[in-house]
């Protein structure tokens, strides 16, 4: 019997993109019954389009902390009038966790997360994805734009060239280097041992920028016996994981998996 009554998503948007790549997920849900919250971050309202006008000298977005982007997502659900279920993608997917860590959901779904302070890989893969986004000897004055070389590789892999250009132009936007930065200090720690509303990991095989094994780590460090935490991995999925055209995959193992609790 599903014990979760809230019928309120609030989904978290990732680094690099748009919010609007929730847009499949906030209409099987809203279909379902569910009241879906969808706020871009701050910043960042206006058309991939637009955002990338604004490269390199977006100022606002530069200065934006990842604990600023926590506090903005709380206070979001503050207002709400039930606590909610967190549905985040990467970097979402650890604000799903920082959230859930300060008792702000009644459950949360991490979908290819990024992982939180003390957690990390030595895949090739990731650091290749990430070294240039961190740009640990550029500036934190200007944002990164991610090329279309760098997408195709950290976000696109296996698609064929024209999938990679459309997603290329539908999605990515310019994003702040302090924001990619803050999850590898304090403003990313996790206190696994603490008590926490169900959370699920959804990992994909093919993913270059959060391999599944990184997913696999982050799940394992929970500790607390008396919360459940679940894991699950999907053959072939990269980390676009939203917008591939079997983008219901994981929708339906996330509805299965919420009404199972």
């Amino acid at each position: 019997m599903n014990t979760i009554k809230s019928k309120t998503i609030v989904f978290v948007t990732g680094a690099f993109v748009t919010h609007e790549g929730w847009g499949n997920w906030v209409n099987y849900f809203e279909n379902l019954g569910y009241k879906c919250i969808n706020e871009p971050w701050p910043f960042k309202k206006g058309t991939a389009a637009q955002l990338r006008l604004r490269q390199p000298n977006d100022t606002d977005l530069a200065d934006l902390s990842y604990g600023e982007l926590v506090d903005y997502y709380a206070n979001i659900i503050l207002k709400l009038d039930e606590k909610p279920i967190l549905i985040g993608h990467s970097l979402g997917g650890l604000t799903v966790q920082m959230l859930l860590q300060r008792g702000l959901g009644v459950a949360g779904i991490a979908i290819h997360s990024v992982p939180p302070q003390g957690v990390t890989t030595f895949k090739f893969s990731f650091f290749r994805s990430l070294w240039k986004p961190l740009g640990l000897f550029s500036s934190l004055k200007k944002t990164h734009l991610m090329s279309f070389s760098e997408w195709q590789y950290a976000f696109t892999n296996g698609m064929s060239l024209e999938e990679q250009k459309e997603s290329y132009e539908k999605n990515t936007i310019p994003e702040s280097r302090r924001v990619l930065r803050g999850p590898l200090g304090t403003e990313g720690k996790i206190d696994f041992k603490k008590p926490h509303a169900p959370l699920l990991f959804i990992a994909g095989s093919a993913d270059h920028i959060m391999p599944a094994s990184l997913n696999y780590s982050n799940y394992k460090k929970y500790k607390n016996s008396n919360s459940i935490t679940n894991y699950k991995e999907f053959e072939g999925k990269n980390h676009y994981v939203l917008g591939l055209p079997s983008w219901q995959d994981e929708a339906n193992f996330a509805k299965d998996w919420i009404n199972g609790l």
